[in-house]
């Protein structure tokens, strides 16, 4: 799903290479994924869209059951293959079902599913390497963003300029380190 999302291309790292799955694995097996510091006590209603995620579902049960219905879906429709084993326009075409619940799932609503997916994606995509994606800084450099440096306010300005500088994580750049030989 994550290639799907962010599709690999000649010049950047799709979704999968780039780490967003080890990114989200990393987020739903911390505080996160078992929503601490939430309210989640019910009554748990259908709220409105603004109101966030209305269910007594974690978002780490909501991953489980999601990605078993998906699984399960593929196979019974699709000749016994899995997601992974699909065409690109296969899942293209399961990916808009979910988004507007034409492909419904067992367990988990297909709309909330693929949103909350979408959204983990996409922020372990532009997130610090430090948390598991973006892989060498990979977004960072497409998009031109400077990291985590202490100060390029002199550029704030400067539209359409390329930024010199490579991206910094938190954790520094490894030819910053001292290594011992």
């Amino acid at each position: 799903m994550a290639d799907r999302f962010i599709p690999p291309d000649s010049q950047t790292l799709g979704g999968k290479d780039a780490g967003c799955v080890v990114f989200i694995d990393r987020q739903l097996a911390g505080g996160y994924g078992r929503r601490e510091g939430l309210y989640v006590r019910g009554p748990f209603e259908k709220g409105a869209k603004s109101q966030g995620q209305q269910s007594s579902q974690t978002l780490r049960e909501l991953y489980r059951t999601g990605l078993a219905s998906l699984e399960q879906y593929c196979r019974s429709g699709k000749a016994g293959r899995s997601f992974a084993q699909l065409t690109a326009e296969q899942q293209d075409e399961i990916l808009h079902g979910l988004e507007d619940s034409s492909v419904q799932l067992e367990g988990a609503e297909s709309s909330t599913f693929f949103e909350q997916v979408l959204k983990d994606v996409q922020q372990g995509f532009f997130a610090d390497p430090i948390y598991g994606g973006n892989h060498e800084m990979c977004s960072w450099k497409m998009i031109g963003f400077p990291g985590a440096r202490y100060d390029y306010s002199d550029w704030v300005g400067r539209h359409n300029e390329r930024y010199p500088f490579p991206p910094v994580s938190i954790a520094g750049r490894d030819d910053w380190t001292p290594h011992k030989g």
